[in-house]
C-alpha cells in the first residue's frame, strides 16, 4: 500500500512543480496548495500506515509498539490549518490584484518594477 502512496506523492509533487512554473497566478496558487498536500501525505506515510490500533495507553505496554504514531497526525493537522490560511490570504491578494490590474499573468503584473525600454537601458549603461 505504501508504494501506491509514494507514487501519488511523486505525481502530486510533479504536477505542483509544473503549476508553480506557470505565469498564471491562479495556477501558482493551486500548485502551492497541491505541494502542501503532497508534503502532508509524505508526513502521513512516515507515521505508520498499517496500524489500526489507536495511540492510547491502556496499561498494556505491548499496544504502544503496534499503535499509530500521533505526532505525524498532529503535525498534519497543524499544516492543514496553516496551508488553508496561506491559500486564503493568497486568493484574497490575487483577487485584489485582479481588481486593480485586470490581469492574472505575472509578466504583465510589473507595475512596481516596470520594464525599461532598450533606449533607457543603453543610456544608463553609457552614463556609468
Amino acid at each position: 500500500m505504501e508504494p501506491l502512496y509514494i507514487v501519488a506523492i511523486g505525481v502530486m509533487a510533479g504536477v505542483a512543480a509544473y503549476l508553480l512554473m506557470s505565469r498564471n497566478v491562479l495556477r501558482m496558487v493551486l500548485g502551492l496548495l497541491l505541494l502542501g498536500n503532497a508534503a502532508n501525505l509524505t508526513i502521513f506515510v512516515a507515521g505508520r500506515l498499517g496500524s489500526n490500533v489507536p495511540p492510547l495507553i491502556t496499561g498494556d505496554e505491548t499496544t504502544i509498539a503496534i499503535s499509530a504514531n500521533p505526532l505525524p497526525q498532529a503535525l498534519i493537522l497543524t499544516a492543514i490549518v496553516i496551508s488553508f490560511s496561506l491559500v486564503a490570504f493568497t486568493v484574497v491578494l490575487l483577487h485584489k490584484a485582479h481588481q486593480r490590474l485586470h490581469i492574472v499573468d505575472t509578466e504583465e503584473m510589473r507595475e512596481a518594477e516596470p520594464i525599461q525600454s532598450r533606449a533607457d537601458q543603453s543610456s544608463s549603461k553609457a552614463g556609468q
